[in-house]
């Protein structure tokens, strides 16, 4: 049983913090700028049903999910009205379990083995994958219409196309942003005719307000914000940190318990105000003497931190629950648990 636990200072470092009120802000934001359908939240941000069901509550009730993990968990927790995988699996059992999943379930494809497998193991509905410049997934432009055909001749729905411009989402500069989203939904939109069906899914927080070729946008990680989103000037503000426990200090440097084991480094080190991180190792982050940080002026041992990740998304993947806080700061309330549920990958 965990312990029961009042403040973010109570808590057992390093733990998940998220800021009720500017997540309900950034949530709101959302909905005022794509109501409705006009939004697919992606769950991978937060792998959380709690908090998709605050996306649900304002009326974005569609999703968006990499994992088949996250799928069968969303519709188990009865936020399965339309369920988008937008990623391409062949793995026969993970397919019967979307198929048999309760709830309403489209899966991407992009050539002949993904269109087959899905196909064979009762997936019902998909998504054309086209790729639109990020060198990742997704079809030629020229093969959709013809993967399209192939998909309607095994018996599935082919709802649309789907292209993900993720080279584009955090080129800084917003002009050259929006000129290479537009440079691909135009390849999007060059074939969607031809695949037909309604849907043309596209887009992410860093071209939320860009991308209006896309019928539906699956931005997730704005519920949150990171460190690489905040940069961009979005209308959208961090949420989410890490609570960390300083546990030694010197006349050079600190050091913090939270290390490569709870953030995600692929965008490079995590901040903490009014600091400079050096660098992170397993279970330790330094860091430059502090001020503002800490109420003491200089850190002490057992001073408690906030650590604002860079990337949202694989930090949020190494931790079990996130506390959710009335404030932000080290001495607010925790007023909910809520476990990470979606993480992982069986089914």
């Amino acid at each position: 049983m965990l312990p029961r636990v009042t403040t973010v200072a109570d808590l057992s470092t390093p733990a998940l913090v998220v800021d009720t009120t500017a997540l309900a802000r950034n949530l709101d934001a959302m909905s005022a700028a794509l109501p409705g359908a006009r939004l697919r939240p992606h769950v991978k941000a937060h792998k959380c049903t709690a908090l998709a069901r605050e996306q649900a509550r304002r009326g974005h009730a569609h999703f968006t999910s990499a994992t088949p993990r996250e799928i069968v968990g969303m519709a188990r927790a009865g936020l399965g009205d339309d369920l988008l995988l937008a990623n391409e699996c062949v793995d026969p059992v993970r397919l019967r379990a979307l198929a048999d999943c309760p709830g309403r379930v489209t899966i991407a494809v992009d050539s002949d083995a993904t269109v087959d497998t899905a196909a064979a193991n009762g997936i019902r509905a998909v998504l054309v994958d086209v790729n639109v410049f990020l060198p990742r997934c997704g079809c030629p432009p020229e093969d959709a219409p013809r993967l399209a055909e192939r998909a309607r001749a095994a018996g599935l729905d082919v709802r649309g196309v789907m292209g993900y411009e993720g080279h584009a989402v955090l080129i800084p500069d917003r002009v050259e942003r929006a000129a290479k989203t537009a440079q691909a939904m135009e390849r999007l939109a060059g074939v969607a005719e031809e695949v037909g069906g309604d849907i043309v899914s596209a887009g992410g927080t860093g071209t939320y307000d860009l991308n209006t070729a896309a019928t539906e946008i699956q931005a997730g990680s704005y519920a949150l914000m990171d460190g690489d989103y905040g940069k961009l000037g979005l209308p959208f503000t961090r949420a989410l940190a890490i609570t960390a426990t300083v546990v030694h200090v010197n006349n050079r440097w600190s050091v913090a318990d939270c290390g490569l084991k709870a953030l995600g480094m692929d965008h490079g080190n995590p901040t903490i105000d009014d600091t400079e991180v050096l660098f992170c190792s397993d279970e330790h982050l330094t860091f430059t003497p502090h001020r503002a940080a800490v109420p003491h002026g200089t850190a002490r041992v057992g001073d408690r931190i906030l650590v604002w990740p860079a990337h949202i998304d694989p930090t949020v993947a190494y931790h079990d629950r996130m506390y959710v806080a009335d404030s932000p700061g080290v001495g607010a309330h925790v007023v909910e648990t809520w476990p990470i549920d979606l993480r992982g990958w069986d089914v």
